[in-house]
């Protein structure tokens, strides 16, 4: 099996005539799906044959070098044969999140399920081969058995997988219930210890959402979660029945948790601090140039409308909790920076290059938050502290990028003028990653008295030499969202 091969079996898949009848299309549908299945545990073995060839390698490296390898700048460091196993394995993952197009986070895990697969459920495995089970339910039946022992683990994949009868027509909730059910017969001690373990893993996160709202996600034990849920719910019917709040009770719900985490007396009234990219024109002439969130530590949190954003801005000048800060563009939108001569990012350099990345990592595929900042030439080689050289990365991928074999240079698009990173794997392939199109700034030339509609001065970058001659992209630091009015899209000052 090659990659061209398998491009011309999906050429054809593609270049074929549907069939005609109702009957024949319910039936390709199954086929395809079983099909689907079938890819995915040939790129399971795909994915397990690279690891064991990768992690081979690594352990003769480690044997031909005596247990000591280089570091980046020359000195000589222990290494054993466990750490060469990981530090292989997080590179297959690496790589392999780029060729399948998803998060490192998600190849490694991809890597992990696939490799018990193969090792210690067949059954499992035989079945997605054969189209009997999609790569949700054998995933869950991995997940669900994590908890057992070996022994254990191939007793419940045997059970349910051996015989095709024994799934058919069972549904994914049913399947979760048949695993626990054997898994209570054969270990309930393991169940429970699992149990206990899961009350450690309990976190908040948070997410965006659609329409410039976004998921605050709490994962807590059972009792816990079931006591703040029903609080909540008794406060929006208190709140309706006897306050007469015509709110629907989920928004009392949701306003009735901010303000008992923050300890406000309104949910509206919570101050926060974000930072805002906008541009010049949806700021400050009522253009329509979506603008951009991070947090207070550089994490992206996506776009949001102009007006979302001037309100945004007025509330917080109104409220004398607003600073604003020019950030200067070329004229094909790339940030401009000084250099330095220091081996950190200053906090002006670091700012700009999380506006420019715009806080999500640059790795192509990966949508963590950037945790590094990082020189894309490494210092140690001579890699100046530049905002040209340098790229927010999530930890994983800063780790992998230091692994050998790995390399990246940085150019300005050709087509967008945008920063673009070109990363090239061990094994030759390349990625690129071009940062965001950050708010386009005003383009027009300014009336003859200088005064852009609104009656504000803005200066506009020089088209002709590429240069900044003002600011084009401001950087809004809030302090108070705007939930309850809007503003006009223009004020005179």
């Amino acid at each position: 099996m090659t990659a061209e091969a398998v491009a011309g079996v999906h050429a054809w898949l593609l270049s074929g005539f549907g069939p005609a009848d109702a009957a024949s299309r319910v039936a390709t549908l199954r086929a395809l799906e079983a099909l689907a299945a079938g890819v995915v545990a040939v790129q399971a073995q795909v994915l397990v044959d690279l690891r064991d060839e990768e992690v081979r390698a690594a352990k003769e490296a480690v044997i031909a070098s005596g247990g000591t390898v280089h570091d980046k700048r020359g000195r000589q460091v222990p290494v054993t044969a466990r750490s060469a196993t990981r530090d292989a394995e997080r590179d297959v993952a690496q790589q392999a999140g780029l060729a399948l197009r998803v998060s490192p986070h998600r190849a490694r895990s991809l890597l992990a399920v696939a490799t018990v697969w193969h090792t210690e459920m067949p059954y499992t495995l035989s079945a997605l081969r054969e189209g009997r089970l999609s790569q949700e339910r054998a995933t869950l039946l991995v997940k669900e058995t994590a908890c057992l022992t070996l022994a254990d683990r191939q007793t419940i994949d045997a059970d349910l997988c051996a015989d095709p009868a024994v799934l058919e027509g069972v549904g994914t909730r049913r399947l979760v219930a048949l695993i626990t059910e054997h898994a209570g017969r054969l270990d309930p001690a393991a169940l429970t210890k699992r149990a206990a373990k899961a009350v450690s893993d309990r976190c908040v996160t948070l997410r965006p959402a659609p329409d410039t709202m976004t998921y605050l996600t709490a994962l807590l034990p059972v009792a816990e979660g079931v006591q703040a849920y029903a609080a909540l719910k008794l406060a929006a019917e208190t709140a309706r029945h006897t306050g007469g709040d015509q709110r629907p009770a989920g928004q009392i719900m949701a306003d009735t948790l901010v303000e008992r985490i923050t300890g406000q007396e309104n949910a509206g009234d919570v101050p926060v601090t974000v930072h805002l990219v906008v541009s010049d024109e949806a700021l400050l002439a009522g253009g329509h140039e979506p603008a951009v969130v991070l947090d207070g530590t550089g994490t992206g949190h996506g776009a949001i409308p102009a007006q979302v954003a001037r309100n945004l801005v007025a509330n917080g000048l109104d409220l004398n909790a607003a600073w604003l800060r020019a950030v200067y563009t070329t004229s094909t939108g790339d940030l401009v920076g000084t250099s330095s001569k220091q081996r950190f990012f200053t906090d002006g350099l670091a700012d700009l290059l999380r506006v420019r990345d715009q806080g999500i990592c640059r790795t192509a595929w990966c949508d963590a938050p950037i945790r590094h900042l990082d020189h894309i030439t490494p210092a140690g080689r001579g890699g100046d502290t530049t905002l040209a050289n340098g790229q927010g990365l999530c930890a994983a991928c800063n780790q992998a990028k230091e692994t050998p074999g790995w390399t990246a240079a940085a150019e300005i698009d050709p087509e967008t003028g945008r920063h673009t990173v070109t990363t090239t794997t061990p094994t030759g392939q390349q990625y690129r990653s071009v940062a965001p199109q950050p708010p386009r700034p005003v383009r027009s030339k300014p009336p003859l008295d200088g005064q852009p509609p609104g009656g504000t001065t803005v200066a506009r970058p020089d088209t002709q030499s590429g240069r900044a001659t003002g600011p084009v992209t401001l950087s809004c630091r809030v302090r108070q969202p705007a939930r309850h009015h809007l503003r006009p899209a223009a004020r005179a000052t």
